[in-house]
């Protein structure tokens, strides 16, 4: 697959992440929260290619779900707890790449970080800031949410960000 193809697709699998999580999985969400597909996508561009794709690839989710309806907080939050944690999951890629359990538990702590990191920008900004119970138990639903649906989601992402090795080029 060429280059262009391969960034056409990882852009298609984020637009489309980004679509899911706003407009079909507001269906089945707790206390308004729902599974960060955005996030799972950026752990897994991060742990296949490295932090600089999965920055990249986070920026991009991140500004998306920034922007789209209905959106109602301040621009570049979203963007700035995934680029986070792109930094986060490429840096134990190595671990991760390798076992299951590794993955679900890096998903745990990137959802953990990129929430809280959302979070306390906006109570910085004075953006719909929710008093500090809610704030944990919206982290903990996030979270709850994330690791349900990470071993689901997760394994047929990596795929789309493989990067090929010379003998597949070759061939």
């Amino acid at each position: 697959m060429s280059g262009l193809l391969r960034v056409l697709l990882a852009a298609a699998v984020v637009v489309l992440a980004v679509v899911l999580q706003v407009a079909a999985l507001p269906v089945v969400s707790v206390n308004g929260v729902v599974p960060n597909l955005v996030l799972l996508v950026v752990v897994a561009a991060s742990v296949v290619r490295g932090p600089g794709y999965g920055a990249v690839v986070g920026f991009a989710g991140g500004l998306l779900l920034d922007l789209a309806p209905p959106a109602d907080h301040v621009a570049g939050q979203w963007a700035l707890a995934l680029v986070l944690v792109a930094a986060l999951a490429g840096r134990v890629r190595t671990e991760a790449r390798h076992s299951p359990l590794a993955v679900v538990g890096l998903v745990a702590v990137c959802s953990f970080v990129a929430t809280s990191v959302f979070a306390l920008t906006g109570a910085l900004l004075g953006d719909h800031a929710l008093p500090a119970g809610q704030m944990v138990q919206v982290v903990l639903i996030a979270l709850l949410w994330d690791v349900v649906v990470a071993p689901l989601v997760v394994p047929l992402l990596m795929p789309v960000f493989h990067r090929p090795t010379t003998h597949e080029l070759a061939a």
